[in-house]
């Protein structure tokens, strides 16, 4: 009966969040137990090249690092803001999410890896997953472990003053606010300027691939709908 309940539930979250935080965590328990290790997953642009290890484009975004602190807090904020943007704003578009923000995103997000040598990027998708949402959802009063009260579009710098205090590199979350940074122009802001246009659209293929054909016409998100369900907003903790 709790099998039956648990694969309910899991079967019911949207099918790209689904499949790519379920491939994040059977990534990190094969490195757990040793079937693979972070040397055969991380970005090498010279491995991709000249030995065709074309796989490490995508194995990259999977590893948080073994299971810790750090996996976690990535899962907590990865797996909410991922669903968020799936049943939200692009229901029943599963070729946006695809297309938009992700195969655009990583894209640019490999590119700029590049030049900063970073060689595990899933952070950097998070951080700009969350850059995106807290944009469109400027009047989000946030609490982060209940030390700090701030608006939304805060909470990416809040995120990389945290990883700043651990001791990490703050590269990978300037390199995800920077990427979610140009999504959001491209997507929110050029489009409604004057002479501006809509510059990513996604290819009609995935559409006809990926899209649900069957919607609920009727179906309205309530507004600033918060990450995952959760009531975070005033008076509620983040993370804690």
């Amino acid at each position: 009966m709790a099998y039956q309940t648990v694969r309910q539930e899991y079967m019911q979250i949207p099918i790209v969040t689904r499949a790519y935080t379920t491939a994040c965590v059977l990534t990190t328990a094969a490195v757990q137990l040793e079937l693979i290790t972070p040397f055969q997953l991380y970005f090498n642009p010279e491995l991709i090249c000249r030995q065709y290890q074309v796989y490490r484009i995508i194995t990259n975004f999977l590893f948080f690092g073994p299971v810790g602190f750090n996996f976690l807090f990535n899962m907590i904020f990865l797996y909410p803001f991922c669903r968020l943007y799936q049943t939200g704003e692009v229901r029943g578009r599963n070729s946006d999410f695809i297309f938009v923000p992700w195969y655009f995103g990583g894209w640019l997000a490999v590119l700029f890896g590049l030049f900063v040598n970073l060689v595990f990027l899933g952070q950097a998708f998070t951080i700009m997953l969350v850059y995106i949402w807290s944009r469109r959802n400027p009047y989000v009063r946030m609490n982060f472990f209940g030390l700090l009260n701030f608006q939304a579009p805060f909470l990416p710098w809040v995120l990389m003053g945290f990883s700043l205090l651990l001791g990490n590199s703050i590269i990978v979350d300037l390199l995800g606010i920077a990427v979610g940074h140009i999504y959001f122009f491209l997507e929110d802001i050029f489009p409604n300027q004057p002479g501006g246009s809509k510059l990513l659209k996604t290819p009609s293929f995935l559409k006809a691939i990926f899209d649900s054909r069957e919607d609920d016409p009727n179906y309205n998100p309530l507004p600033e709908e918060r990450p995952g369900g959760f009531a975070w907003g005033e008076g509620q903790r983040l993370g804690g």
